[in-house]
């Protein structure tokens, strides 16, 4: 920046010198045309002016400059009886003869006697002076005060070039020094930025946070855990009073173990020899969380949750799966929260089904289409196997079922009766595990063939079902944890109706099934 100006002084004042110069030139022009108008003619101008008229008397159309008029015939006739009669009378005449008056010498175009480029010496001027008339001196008068303000044109033009010149110039030494300034300043925020990054890197690798993995940074189950908690905290000022109590901890029941800490409320009731015993054997002088000991309560309730959520291509639009990862990261941090040896299944399903950890589920993509029987059966081989005295099942999806496994393990996609049908059917084999508690909650579609179908698998599971918004996903999931009221009213499910026997489908009917919509 201080180069750019030092530059643009410089030119500043170079530009200044330039008109300074400029204008005095300019006033001495005016000068020399001042005294130019008291000059006699008749004899040779001050020496200051001699260029000025030079330059007058060089103009090749000045009448000087002109060659003599040519005589016509009856001039020149006139002229020759003249002649001849002014000899008669000299000859016949007996008085001395008067001498002829001094005939005037043709003018010399001094413009063609310098056109090899010669100008005109100081004896040559004073003669080329000596032999012009009264009106030719004037016509030099004139021509001189013509030449002179002619320079001063040119001074003129040539002082407002040079400041064009000089101010394209400032304009683009402005435009270079905004360039370079912001060169400098993206550079400083770049090395400011490289280094903010490079000292988060190391603060998330020394606390755990982020691994490297092929030569990229990579999430940790510490960092995933500790973003879950703040999720919850953020979800939990939007609960009613009653279910934010509930989430607090179970009933005690006096019977504790020494384990590692898990959680930062435990650190009121840690074990200090323990601790400190642990800390010195890793070779550190202080106490953290990787070396610290508690006494947590056992609780006497046994507690397994399973949450199968859709990760179809249609969760990707309206932030939906961003939603849904949100809401079970809270709802896993509420459950280890009060039940810290709960068993958790979380299963992302799509025509495929996947038990996911916290960081699988955190990075988890948009699949292909929805298998919800698939879903099904794996919760149902995950519960039915289960020991724990509470069990509890969350499906959370956005559509029909879309697809289905058939008995050859081949997954089958585009007959959606046939896909209900295999729901309904996992949804009647997993309702016979009990005890269990069971939620289908519907992010809101315009489709209302989707609350239908997500209501008929409610109804067989046994369980409730709720239709809300993504943005409300996170408070009815922990509302129906917590076993609290529905925060939104919803409609009771009606109960079933009588069987009537079924109408033979028409092939227009089995067309319409045929053509509702894909990708739930």
């Amino acid at each position: 920046m201080e180069t750019y100006d030092r530059e643009a002084a410089e030119l500043e004042s170079l530009s200044q010198r330039s008109d300074a110069e400029i204008a005095q030139r300019i006033a001495d022009l005016e000068e020399r045309l001042r005294r130019s108008r008291a000059v006699d003619w008749s004899k040779l101008p001050p020496t200051d002016l001699w260029d000025d008229v030079r330059d007058a008397l060089l103009v090749p159309d000045a009448s000087w400059n002109q060659p003599a008029p040519r005589l016509g015939v009856f001039a020149r006739i006139v002229a020759a009886f003249r002649r001849f009669f002014a000899w008669l009378r000299g000859l016949f005449s007996r008085e001395r003869r008067a001498a002829p008056p001094p005939r005037r010498e043709r003018t010399v175009p001094l413009a063609l006697a310098t056109a090899d480029g010669r100008s005109l010496g100081d004896s040559e001027l004073g003669e080329a002076l000596a032999r012009l008339s009264t009106p030719e001196r004037r016509e030099l008068a004139d021509r001189v005060e013509e030449t002179i303000r002619r320079r001063e044109q040119d001074l003129e033009r040539e002082a407002e070039e040079k400041r064009r010149q000089a101010e394209a110039q400032r304009k683009q030494l402005e435009r270079e020094r905004e360039e370079a300034q912001r060169r400098a300043e993206s550079d400083t925020d770049r090395i400011v930025r490289d280094a903010e990054q490079r000292r988060l890197e190391r603060e998330l690798k020394e606390r755990g946070f982020v691994s490297e993995r092929g030569g990229d940074l990579a999430v940790t189950y510490g960092l995933v855990e500790r973003f879950a908690r703040l999720l919850l905290e953020e979800t939990s000022r939007q609960l009613p009073g009653d279910v934010r109590l509930s989430l607090r901890g179970g009933g005690s029941t006096g019977i504790y173990e020494k384990a590692r800490l898990r959680r930062a409320e435990e650190i009121a009731r840690l074990d200090v020899p323990s601790s400190l015993l642990e800390a010195r054997l890793v070779g550190s002088r202080h106490i953290d969380e990787e070396t610290s000991y508690v006494y947590r309560e056992i609780t006497s309730e046994r507690v397994h949750v399973v949450v199968a959520f859709d990760r179809s291509g249609s969760m990707a639009e309206g932030g939906k799966l961003d939603a849904a990862k949100k809401a079970l990261l809270a709802l896993y941090v509420a459950v280890r929260r009060r039940y810290p040896d709960a068993t958790i299944d979380v299963l992302a399903f799509d025509n495929t089904v996947q038990a996911l950890d916290l960081v699988e589920l955190w990075e988890c993509k948009p699949g292909a289409f929805t298998n919800t029987a698939e879903a099904l059966r794996a919760a149902h081989l995950l519960l039915q196997s289960s020991r724990a005295s509470r069990r509890e099942l969350f499906v959370i999806t956005d559509g029909l079922p879309e697809a289905y496994t058939d008995e050859l393990g081949q997954v089958r996609s585009g007959q959606l009766d046939v896909a209900m049908e295999h729901a309904l059917e996992r949804a009647r084999e997993l309702a016979t595990v009990a005890p269990l508690r069971s939620a289908v909650i519907l992010l809101k579609s315009e489709h209302p063939e989707y609350e239908t179908a997500a209501r008929s698998i409610a109804r067989t599971l046994g369980g409730e079902m709720v239709v809300t918004e993504p943005t409300h996903l996170g408070i009815e999931l922990l509302v129906r944890w917590a076993h609290g009221t529905e925060s939104e009213q919803r409609p009771r499910v009606p109960p079933p109706a009588a069987a009537v026997p079924a109408t033979p489908r028409t092939g227009r009917s089995r067309r319409r099934r045929g053509d509702r919509r894909m990708g739930g």
